[in-house]
């Protein structure tokens, strides 16, 4: 059996999924790119916990609407894909004792928000995972490398998030490049190229432009599960390397660049 590829994909606003924009046709295009899994991970930052990792284990979870003022086109949005209680629990093994089965727990935009643009059919598997606050950067990494065996049972393990999300700093850097957030993406991503994981994992405290990129951090740290993941002979590849104040949609993946080529 081929290998999964394991993904980051920056979701941004809902209202990337109503509007004419580069990114959704990037995720659009991917998704039609990938192999197809038998199921999907999504690890999203619009679950966070604390002390725990949960993981939906559902039957037929429901779509979480987290947002508010936007459009009542997003609130209809529905993503209907079927849960996978037996990923859940294949997941939780690897994860160990912190990993939690919720049966209650549904979609939210960090989930629905990057699979219904790549799997519009909602006809794939998902089980969606939350990220553990109170975990290291090296914490959240590890979880991903005990989650890598995934990848060689045709699991698509999804992290869903922006490397760059500061929404108090982005009301009024709208439409301009900032020099500390044109710095940070240009880091990460060159480590990410050159697998210098220690420079994603951590940041020194007087690191002026991690602080405004990183911000409450729970955005970031999806990044770090599909890093986790990534084998000795994974290509990496960054696409919709977009970036509007102080957010990027930059999204990552491991495995074959060519699935990226052009987007």
């Amino acid at each position: 059996m081929t290998r999964q590829p394991a993904l980051f994909i920056g979701h941004g606003s809902p209202m990337t999924m109503i509007t004419e924009n580069v990114e959704r046709r990037g995720m659009e295009e991917l998704g039609r790119r990938l192999p197809r899994p038998d199921a999907i991970l999504a690890v999203t930052a619009h679950w966070e916990t604390r002390g725990e990792t949960r993981l939906t284990s559902g039957i037929a979870p429901h779509t979480i609407h987290d947002f508010r003022g936007f459009p009542q086109e997003l609130y209809d949005m529905r993503y209907a894909a079927p849960g996978s209680p037996d990923l859940a629990r294949r997941a939780a093994e690897l994860i160990g004792e912190k990993a939690v089965l919720d049966e209650t727990h549904g979609f939210d935009h960090g989930v629905w928000g990057t699979l219904m643009p790549m799997f519009p059919d909602a006809g794939i598997p998902v089980v969606a995972m939350s990220v553990d606050m109170s975990l290291s950067g090296e914490g959240h990494r590890q979880i991903g490398e005990r989650l890598a065996p995934l990848r060689d049972e045709n699991v698509l393990i999804v992290g869903s998030g922006n490397v760059i999300h500061n929404l108090m700093l982005w009301r009024q850097s709208a439409g301009t490049k900032p020099d500390w957030a044109v710095d940070f993406r240009e880091r990460t991503n060159a480590a990410l190229l050159e697998r210098q994981d220690t420079a994603l994992t951590g940041f020194a405290p007087d690191d002026k432009a991690a602080q405004a990129a990183i911000n409450s951090g729970e955005h970031y740290v999806p990044l770090l599960y599909p890093l986790g993941t990534r084998q000795a002979n994974d290509e990496v590849a960054v696409f919709n390397d977009t970036m509007d104040g102080a957010l990027t949609m930059t999204s990552v993946i491991w495995g074959d660049a060519a699935l990226v080529e052009g987007l």
